[in-house]
């Protein structure tokens, strides 16, 4: 058995590669390519570790009030941000790690605070990216405020609440096209300000899952309350004879939450629904 500092303990040794550029040239834009290229099916990238399309552990770096937060965070520098990424390595048991910096001196930063050996091969941007390219990527990065992590729009959302703008789905490495999607993030401290959606929005979501739900008769109030980190969302609905109300109002309230954050990218703070009446249908047909 293998014995790294900082008490990582694996079975085999982990290799570890090093993806390097100064920032804002496309990095995280080819990270999976790169990754893929060597058979790696990890990613340390600003504070996050993904395996393949997926966020297993950690917080996004740019998603950090300042930029030498970010900094501190991408580096692990933080004892609780080193603790759970070890942590995670310890439990995932990774072959090899492709690790993102903008420097030698940072990736040998994280690979020292995280008790991982030295990278066996650094790969440049340059190797992946012309000129033309890095510079449009800069060039994003400083008029638009825009940035890249190298998973889909969906696994990063409950971290960026407000701040995805889009995703990618093609891009081209040296003039050759690889499919992969990224998601588009602006970071907190961006002084391009923030991603909003209308409460109206939020509103008109709820309320459409609500005509579409068998249980539910009508719709009697609805309230948004948007907070910076999500809306909180409260209705009102009247319940047709016959159903668990309980069961009813549990579905829905997730339901509400699953589908708003799906179509909008924003966190559902908090969902209340409260049945104020029960609609007994053969009431409606006396009336009639």
């Amino acid at each position: 058995m293998q014995i790294f500092n900082n008490n990582i303990n694996i079975d085999e040794p982990i290799r570890i590669y090093a993806f390097i550029g100064p920032s804002g040239t496309g990095k995280s834009y080819r990270a999976q390519m790169v990754a893929s290229e060597n058979k790696i099916n990890y990613i340390i990238d600003d504070g996050l570790l993904i395996k393949e399309n997926d966020v297993i552990c950690g917080v996004s770096a740019k998603k950090a009030p300042t930029k030498v937060e970010t900094v501190r965070k991408a580096i692990f520098t933080n004892e609780e941000d080193r603790i759970e990424m070890k942590k995670a390595i310890k439990k995932y048991k990774p072959e090899a790690i492709l690790i993102l910096g903008t420097s030698d001196g940072m990736v040998d930063k994280i690979t020292e605070n995280l008790g991982l050996p030295k990278p066996e091969k650094r790969i440049y941007i340059q190797e992946v990216a012309t000129e033309t390219e890095m510079e449009t990527a800069k060039r994003i990065r400083t008029i638009q405020g825009k940035h890249v992590i190298p998973v889909p729009t969906f696994e990063i959302k409950k971290d960026f609440s407000g701040y995805i703008l889009d995703p990618l789905q093609i891009f081209k490495i040296k003039g050759k096209p690889y499919m992969s999607e990224k998601s588009i993030i602006r970071p907190t401290f961006s002084y391009l300000g923030n991603f909003t959606i209308s409460d109206t929005v939020f509103r008109q979501i709820a309320e459409y899952l609500a005509k579409r739900s068998e249980p539910i008769y009508r719709v009697m109030r609805t309230r948004v309350e948007s907070k910076p980190e999500g809306p909180n969302i409260y209705m009102e609905v009247s319940i047709n004879y016959g159903y668990n109300i309980l069961e009813v109002l549990r579905e829905f309230k997730e339901k509400i939450k699953k589908e708003i954050e799906k179509l909008t990218t924003m966190n559902v703070q908090e969902v209340t629904i409260i049945a104020k009446e029960i609609h007994m249908q053969e009431d409606e047909k006396k009336n009639d």
